[in-house]
Parts: structure tokens; C-alpha cells; sequence
């Protein structure tokens, strides 16, 4: 186990009070980020919380342990779950445990009775073992399709990892979600490689946040793998994103990228950029 993790800009209590500070505060003129590591975010706009793919646990570190493939933890854990006590929307992408984690959901959906949870329409059964919830409780969507809970429309567009897969009824199993609210419109890759129409299904989105992975893709980890540092930022310019935030990097050790090499590739094809710690505050003013 690291000795010394890599510690988070804001955690805990303090982050919480960010939260519920902007939450008050917020309006349908900007909208607030927060990284809250792997490929988890938070966004709040206009008074309302969305909460993407968390991981707030150690639950695949212990699963792990005692295996050829330790997921060994290289950064604080910024918030445990039961603070967030103030999510309207939760999202998972697909069913890995980085982004439908039971140890974050479960408490999660415990101190938000009022939640909306969208998923791949295609994961519905497995979703619901995996966080004990309601058969129904969950909203499903599939590609091509959107819905609009509070004033925000989520459009669900394929993703590739490491293949589009679907089930029996041609759904697709791994998703991204582009978000459109207000005059804003961000894309949450969830877990992805390059595929042929990605650029022509992102681009007419005008999108204004693109949330990309890094860590690239190899077959010695072990796991399904996602666009490394380069295709990250050559995917943000080819889809006209006026910002790209990386992410799962800096959460297990056998599993993550620079990001300074992201941030070179970025400054190479003038695509703008912004790296976030673990925990910190972005907004939208600055874009």
C-alpha cells in the first residue's frame, strides 16, 4: 500500500459546505464542477445536482486484495457518500464497479429519497442487484434516446469499451451522456475508446464541457481500456469542445496516466483544457 496518498484540494466537511453554498446560490447562467476522482463528477446548475459515475469507496481495493491485480488506492478518498445529502440526479454508465459502486450508491440513495438514478436501459437487472434498489426505481435509456428530469436533458450516445456491446435486444451495455441545460451542453464519455462515428454523433452537440478519460488502453492491466492522453485531446478538438476535464486517472496504481502528457497533447492541437485536483471547484464563468 502507498505510504502517502496523493492528497485531495478540497475534502470532507468543507467540500459538503462548497456543494450546498453553490446548490443555494446557484442560477441558469452558469454551472459548477467538482472532480470527485476516477471518472466521477458532480454539476450543479440552477439549484439542482448531478452526480456522474461516483466511486466514493474502497470496495474494488478490497475485492482485490489477495489477487494478481490489486487495485491499489494512490489518492484520499475527497467525500464519503452519506455527505452528499443533496443529489437530484446519479448517474452510471456501465456496470464496473468504478462507476456502479453499491458501497456509494446505497447510502447515497439512503440520504436522497428523492433521487432520479439513469442507466444503461440494458444493464436494468444487474443495476438493480448490484445496488438493492426497486426494480423500477432505476430510469432507463439507451442510445439515441434522451429524457429531461428538473430542466436537464440527458441524451444517451454509445461508448466503447473496449467494443460497442449490446444485449440481446441491440441495447447498448456502455454509455456516454451528453447533458444539455440551459445554454449548456457537457458530454460524460463514462468508459470509451475512438470509435468510427464518434465525432459525427458528438459534434452536432456543440458541446461545451467534454469529460474524457487518459489512462489509454492496455491489455496487460488486464481490464477493458479507454483513449489515452493524445486521443483525449484530439477527440476535444475533432467534436469542437470548448473544454476538455480528463479523468480516471490517479485513483489505483496498475490503471492511470499523466496528466501533464494529456496537458502537452492538449497545448499541441490547441484544444483548451483544464486539469482539476481531487475536489476542487470549477465554473463555468471561466470558460
Amino acid at each position: 500500500m502507498n505510504e502517502v496518498l496523493i492528497p485531495a484540494f478540497c475534502k470532507g466537511q468543507e467540500l459538503q459546505q462548497q456543494i450546498y453554498h453553490a446548490k443555494n446560490n446557484g442560477n441558469a447562467d452558469s454551472f459548477d464542477i467538482w472532480w470527485l476522482a476516477q471518472s466521477g463528477f458532480l454539476i450543479q446548475w440552477n439549484g439542482h445536482c448531478v452526480l456522474l459515475d461516483p466511486y466514493l469507496s474502497d470496495s474494488l481495493t478490497k475485492k482485490y486484495l489477495t489477487t494478481n491485480k490489486p487495485h491499489t488506492r494512490m489518492s484520499e478518498l475527497v467525500i464519503t457518500p452519506h455527505l452528499l445529502d443533496c443529489i437530484d440526479i446519479v448517474t452510471s454508465s456501465h456496470n464496473h464497479t468504478d462507476h456502479l459502486d453499491g458501497e456509494t450508491l446505497i447510502p447515497i440513495f439512503k440520504h436522497n429519497p428523492g433521487i432520479q438514478f439513469i442507466i444503461p436501459e440494458a444493464n436494468r437487472n444487474f443495476v438493480v442487484d448490484r445496488v438493492q434498489c426497486d426494480h423500477d426505481f432505476p430510469i432507463g435509456i439507451n442510445e439515441g434516446e434522451q429524457i429531461q428530469i428538473m430542466g436537464f436533458t440527458f441524451h444517451g450516445v454509445p461508448a466503447a469499451h473496449n467494443e460497442i456491446e449490446r444485449d440481446d435486444r441491440g441495447r447498448c451495455k456502455f454509455l456516454g451522456y451528453v447533458i444539455k441545460f440551459g445554454k449548456w451542453t457537457v458530454y460524460h464519455s463514462g468508459d470509451t475508446l475512438w470509435y468510427d462515428s464518434m465525432v459525427s454523433t458528438l459534434k452536432p452537440f456543440h458541446i461545451d464541457v467534454a469529460f474524457l478519460p487518459i489512462n489509454g488502453n492496455d491489455p496487460s492491466r488486464g481490464v477493458a481500456g479507454n483513449l489515452n492522453t493524445e486521443e483525449a485531446a484530439h477527440l476535444g478538438k475533432e467534436i469542437g469542445a470548448r473544454l476538455v476535464i480528463p479523468h480516471h486517472y490517479d485513483l489505483f496504481t496498475f490503471n492511470t496516466a499523466n496528466p501533464e502528457d494529456f496537458a502537452s497533447a492538449a497545448r499541441n492541437v490547441r484544444q483548451p483544457y483544464k486539469i482539476l485536483k481531487l475536489g476542487e471547484h470549477w465554473n463555468s464563468q471561466t470558460i
